[in-house]
């Protein structure tokens, strides 16, 4: 297979190779949640997906969108979808159009536009139709969309070739260590001071004062693990890591696991007990999660109600929190979804 060096490339309209329309805007007033439609938006993160609803679609897939409104952030749409206003689509004209010669064409897309739209200079409709992209194209002129669609599978497998081998790898050092069945568990109630060393909240960081990094920068997001974006951030700010975090406003209730560093905003409390492991850790998510059904935007979890709050967890025949037991229990969920991982990759190398 030529390389991306050997080919002919040449410069095409997007109008040339899309039909470029707008969305039917679904209103969140309308939203009825815990669906499978997916709902887009204009967020430049989780390929602009907000969530799932029960709404019927209103957007075929197989196609690309595009926001108008803020920085031109486009993403591919395999599934029938929902969107917010100011979403464009990017209806294909090539009959064979996939989702490995969607992908493609986004990273052109994203290098011809590099950077210059945003909020004063938006990526309208008719900015869209007019903007070009280099593409490679066949010895008659015309978009190479078999060169695409095979450059592209040749990169996925070899990404999971090397997932393959790091599952592999992973199976090879986990044991499969039993945890019993839930329903044989001695379970007790314990407020958070009791199970969590450090409860402390993160710092304010004004959009506004945030500089360009790699580090995760943590809010009251519901979605990608809580985190809301990069920063470069290290001064006058909390800096945390190995703990679950708690949206203490926004999305309340929403918690998340975090082994890395990053930057915690106002809107984050951490639970931390430098005693627990991962596996306790993420055995503990689900329940504190459920959390969110009894706040809202109008009643956030303030210091003092997080300190009084409580939850059921395995315990000892002592009475304290079951680590051992949540370690062991989610060590072996692990390793039944790995099991599951592997056999797919098996199939789709």
């Amino acid at each position: 297979m030529k390389t991306l060096q050997q080919c002919n490339w040449k410069q095409f309209r997007i109008e040339e190779i899309f039909d470029v329309k707008g969305t039917i805007t679904t209103h969140p007033s309308v939203l009825v949640e815990k669906g499978k439609t997916p709902r887009i938006t204009c967020a430049a993160t989780n390929n602009g997906l907000d969530g799932f609803y029960y709404n019927e679609p209103t957007e075929h897939g197989n196609v690309l969108t595009v926001d108008s409104a803020t920085i031109g952030f486009v993403s591919y749409q395999e599934s029938a979808f929902i969107a917010t206003d100011h979403v464009e689509k990017l209806v294909p004209k090539h009959k064979s159009f996939n989702r490995h010669i969607a992908l493609f064409i986004k990273e052109c897309i994203d290098k011809a536009k590099d950077n210059k739209f945003g909020y004063g200079y938006k990526f309208s409709q008719g900015r869209i139709k007019r903007q070009t992209i280099m593409l490679p194209s066949t010895p008659e002129g015309t978009p190479d969309y078999t060169f695409m669609e095979e450059y592209m599978r040749q990169k996925e497998q070899t990404i999971l070739a090397k997932y393959k081998v790091y599952i592999s790898n992973m199976l090879d050092n986990q044991l499969l260590i039993g945890g019993g069945k839930s329903s044989n568990v001695n379970w007790k109630e314990f407020y958070f001071t009791d199970v969590f060393t450090e409860i402390q909240r993160g710092k304010r960081l004004k959009r506004a004062d945030h500089s360009n990094g790699k580090m995760p920068y943590v809010s009251s997001t519901a979605l990608c693990n809580g985190v809301d974006g990069f920063v470069g951030n290290t001064e006058s700010v909390n800096i945390f890591s190995n703990c679950i975090t708690i949206a203490n406003s926004g999305s309340v209730g929403s918690a998340f696991f975090h082994s890395y560093e990053f930057v915690a905003s106002d809107h984050v409390t951490k639970l931390q007990n430098e005693e627990v492991s991962k596996y306790a850790y993420l055995f503990m998510l689900p329940i504190i999660n459920r959390l969110a059904e009894k706040y809202s935007f109008n009643r956030e979890i303030n210091d003092k109600r997080i300190k009084r709050e409580r939850f059921v967890l395995p315990a000892t025949p002592e009475g304290t929190p079951d680590f051992a037991y949540m370690d062991a229990y989610m060590r072996n969920i692990e390793l039944q979804q790995l099991l599951k991982y592997l056999q797919h990759l098996n199939v789709c190398l």
